[in-house]
């Protein structure tokens, strides 16, 4: 089989285990609201949403894949206006969480080079794995920012917290331990942490990959993506 044919069986693995546990607690609510003749939909909605992100982000992930096998399209985006996105789609979950959702752009950033959707949907598949692993992870606080900084190679954008478990060994780990095992990111979730894969193969069909990152002394994931040289000098 080829490579690229165990990468997509393996991340399709790796969702169908992630997906098990939204429809758990679905199932968990329906049957306490049927007690107590008290139905919580808004839990419902919040959860369902989130694997039906999940889920949506996972099939762009493979169109992409395969539009990248001949040329993936890549156009100036605002990496600014894509996390704004971002953390606007995930607040209702951070809320059900606990957690508080933080949005930190240091400085004025131009257009980079990137697929608007694919970016969005990577940035969001990240923070939803976070943002469900955080309340089991020994942090000082509960909060995620969703941030972007230059580095020498471009500008990074991605997600960070307290976790020091979001580590390059973690991520090299959990890559190697997917589809394979039911917690490939050991430390970091309890979960698949499908999200994260997701994310990587949105990432690696754009021509960049998911890194690990720091950023205000916070632990975090992300992409270094290159700036629109012919927009700047306009």
């Amino acid at each position: 089989m080829a490579r690229a044919a165990v990468v997509a069986e393996e991340l399709l693995l790796s969702v169908a285990e992630q997906i098990k546990m939204p429809l758990l607690q679905i199932a968990r609510h329906a049957e306490l609201g049927i007690l107590t003749n008290s139905p919580d939909l808004t839990s419902v909605q919040v959860i369902a949403d989130s694997a039906l992100r999940l889920l949506d982000s996972y099939i762009l992930g493979m169109r992409l894949a395969r539009e990248g096998e001949h040329q993936l399209y890549l156009e100036p985006v605002s990496v600014s206006s894509v996390l704004y996105d971002a953390g606007h789609e995930l607040d209702a979950l951070a809320k059900f969480y606990g957690v508080k959702l933080e949005l930190n752009v240091s400085g004025k950033f131009g257009p980079v080079m990137a697929h608007r959707k694919g970016l969005h949907a990577a940035l969001t598949s990240l923070g939803t794995t976070l943002i469900e692993a955080m309340p089991l992870l020994e942090v000082p606080e509960l909060r995620l920012q969703l941030a972007a900084h230059r580095c020498r190679y471009g500008i990074v954008a991605g997600v960070y917290s307290d976790a020091e478990a979001l580590s390059a060994e973690a991520l090299r780990q959990g890559r190697t331990l997917i589809g394979h095992t039911r917690q490939p990111l050991v430390g970091l979730t309890h979960a698949s942490g499908a999200g994260v894969f997701v994310a990587d193969a949105i990432l690696h069909a754009m021509r960049t990959g998911l890194k690990v990152s720091r950023h205000h002394r916070l632990y975090g994931l992300g992409a270094v993506l290159t700036p629109n040289t012919q927009m700047q000098l306009v």
